[in-house]
């Protein structure tokens, strides 16, 4: 059956990161399998409204306020009516929300289930338990998870760790992993100079990130190493803390902070460093390998499931364990036991995003045959989740039920226009003429 999908996140282009990736590759995909995809995301800028990307992926950029780190205020009730309109002009079966940390995401699966829709939920970070920010965001996870049809996690470790801060049943949540387009993470040996050895980083540049054990162990790794070099991509707060560490050792020439990092510029590596402190996945290291990088990460997370041990070296997210892993790898590429083009042809066979969006395709084929549960049942769930919440939740219930029924009064659903579905068939042909054309001159 072929379903119109709206994925919904805060996070997509032109930010970048795992997500957004995951959320581009994983529409083509489905597109590809001939379903209709649009994303629902915040404006960026100047980007608002409606942008047109490859094989026809619609992008609703919504007008909103972002607070921090390119999430949005939570409104609970404002985004309702727009909401509303683009998933009644897109006739949307189901909704699928991505990250735990996009109030887009929490709004739109809530509100979607009021209108009677299908939904499910993507988790793609890992979160702890004890601090304020965790307890916050865990409760409002379990609120919104509270009825929903089926959770996607990217790692086992993610599942464990989503099923226990949400309490959902371990049978209603499946392991689908991120995956990597190998075609444009060719390895190029002939990039790499060949008078340094070269290790990239490319991580957003937060605490969460391993920023500070970073900044730490960079200084202690040039002095031992005097032919090693970094390349440094991402951006974020944890930026001057790199730039007054390259000035206070004079590292100027050895540590490079690029921005935002291209393909070709990973390829130029010999070593790929991930110090992240928490991590549910890390698609960083799968590209990275892909283009024939040793990794060295710390253990933490689902890190330790991604890539066989032949291509990584774990360390504990410690300056002087973290230290030693790398100094084992700059060995390895001394003694030249990397083959990069190996690596390359084994995560090629590993991982696909064709096989992604085929899982998630049965995930959506399951929740198809779910019943819509009635108000009442939905009120009976949300009231078990705690002695005050659970009736503070009952309420924000009820009020998102009312409104939807004033909209419905309001803007009635045969006064919306129906947008017209690309024509995707038709396009793909156009395609494929064009290349046999360029093929022929």
């Amino acid at each position: 059956m072929r379903y119109n999908i709206a994925m919904v996140s805060d996070f997509f282009y032109p930010n970048m990161g795992g997500v957004e990736s995951h959320l581009y590759q994983l529409s083509q995909r489905l597109i590809q399998r001939e379903h209709k995809v649009i994303i629902i995301t915040h404006s960026y800028g100047n980007r608002t409204g409606i942008r047109y990307l490859t094989n026809g992926l619609k992008v609703y950029y919504v007008p909103h306020m972002v607070i921090y780190s390119e999430a949005t205020l939570p409104t609970i009730y404002g985004f309702f009516p727009i909401f509303r309109n683009i998933v009644k002009r897109e006739r949307i079966d189901i909704v699928h929300g991505h990250q735990a940390f996009s109030s887009l995401c929490h709004e739109a699966i809530l509100h979607s289930r009021t209108m009677g829709m299908k939904a499910c939920f993507t988790d793609h970070s890992l979160f702890g338990f004890a601090d304020a920010s965790s307890i916050l965001t865990n409760k409002l996870l379990k609120f919104t998870l509270s009825d929903i049809d089926h959770v996607i996690c990217v790692s086992h470790t993610s599942k464990e760790n989503t099923v226990l801060r949400a309490a959902l049943n371990p049978q209603m949540v499946s392991v689908i992993p991120n995956a990597v387009v190998a075609s444009q993470f060719k390895p190029d040996p002939g990039a790499q100079d060949p008078n340094f050895i070269t290790i990239v980083v490319a991580s957003r540049l937060v605490y969460r990130k391993g920023m500070d054990l970073l900044v730490a162990a960079i200084p202690r790794i040039c002095q031992m190493h005097p032919k090693v070099k970094f390349i440094i991509g991402g951006d974020g707060p944890k930026r001057i803390d790199l730039e007054q560490m390259r000035e206070k050792y004079l590292l100027h020439d050895r540590v490079e902070l690029v921005g935002t990092l291209m393909q070709h510029e990973v390829r130029n590596g010999h070593i790929f460093l991930n110090t992240s402190l928490t991590e549910a996945f890390c698609i960083g290291i799968v590209e990275a390998a892909c283009c024939g990088l040793l990794v060295v990460s710390t253990k933490v997370g689902g890190v330790p499931e991604v890539l066989p041990k032949r291509m990584i070296i774990f360390a504990k997210p410690e300056e002087d364990d973290l230290i030693n892993a790398v100094g084992r790898a700059i060995e390895m590429i001394r003694l030249k036991e990397v083959i990069p083009i190996k690596f390359h042809d084994e995560i090629k066979e590993m991982y696909s995003w064709v096989n992604v969006a085929e899982r998630t395709e049965k995930v959506y084929d399951a929740i198809w045959k779910m019943r819509i549960p009635p108000l009442m049942e939905r009120l009976r769930r949300y009231y078990g989740c705690g002695l005050w919440a659970g009736k503070i939740f009952c309420i924000l219930i009820a009020i998102d039920y009312l409104i939807w029924r004033f909209l419905e009064w309001l803007f009635p659903e045969q006064n919306i226009e129906i947008a017209p579905a690309f024509p995707y068939q038709k396009y793909n042909k156009m395609c494929q003429m064009a290349d046999k054309d360029d093929d022929d001159d």
